[in-house]
């Protein structure tokens, strides 16, 4: 008996270990270019370079607001990475605007994973890629309270298949206003 307490100690102890590692903070820069390579780093995966700025906005309306209609609100991510890349920034920094000159404008952050990994672990890393864009809308300027994250991991793949192309389309994080 006691060595069977043991044997559930050490293999316990073995476990949370291994779960501890695969936790563990990324060492790459916070915020990657679609090259993979590193353009600065910044607060938790967000990056505020040009924050309330206004450049790379790519549509305007009237008065100066920003057209969230012909805006990116898919926004893709590396390999088991959960860093805003540049190529999103300029997208990100107009829903930014767009959300801090609307307040009746609510937006939710859906993340997601390719099918590698376990399913416990793709629902964290959508969490973790949903909380990287909400730290972003944050540093520029966006109220907390009109953003809400959800993970769904790999359970609503964007694309099917194994295929390098098909696991980069199911890495991402969606913008959808819920209300404007």
């Amino acid at each position: 008996m006691r060595v069977t307490n043991t044997v559930k100690a050490v293999s316990l102890a073995c476990a949370v270990a291994w779960l501890a590692g695969c936790s563990s903070p990324s060492t790459t820069p916070d915020v990657t270019d679609a090259t993979g390579s590193g353009a600065g780093a910044g607060v938790g995966g967000a990056n505020s370079t040009g924050a309330n700025t206004g450049g790379g906005i790519s549509g305007s309306g009237i008065g100066g607001s920003v057209d969230v209609a012909n805006l990116q609100t898919v926004f893709y991510f590396d390999f088991d990475q959960f860093s805003v890349r540049s190529d999103s920034l300029a997208d990100l920094e107009a829903h930014a605007q767009y959300l801090a000159t609307n307040p009746a404008a609510v937006v939710r952050l859906e993340g997601h994973a390719d099918e590698r990994g376990t399913r416990e672990y793709n629902m964290a890393l959508g969490e973790r890629r949903a909380k990287a864009v909400e730290r972003f809308l944050a540093i520029n300027g966006v109220d907390m309270s009109r953003v809400e994250t959800i993970s769904y991991g790999e359970e609503k793949p964007a694309m099917l298949g194994s295929d390098e192309g098909s696991l980069g389309q199911n890495r991402r994080v969606e913008l959808k206003y819920t209300s404007r």
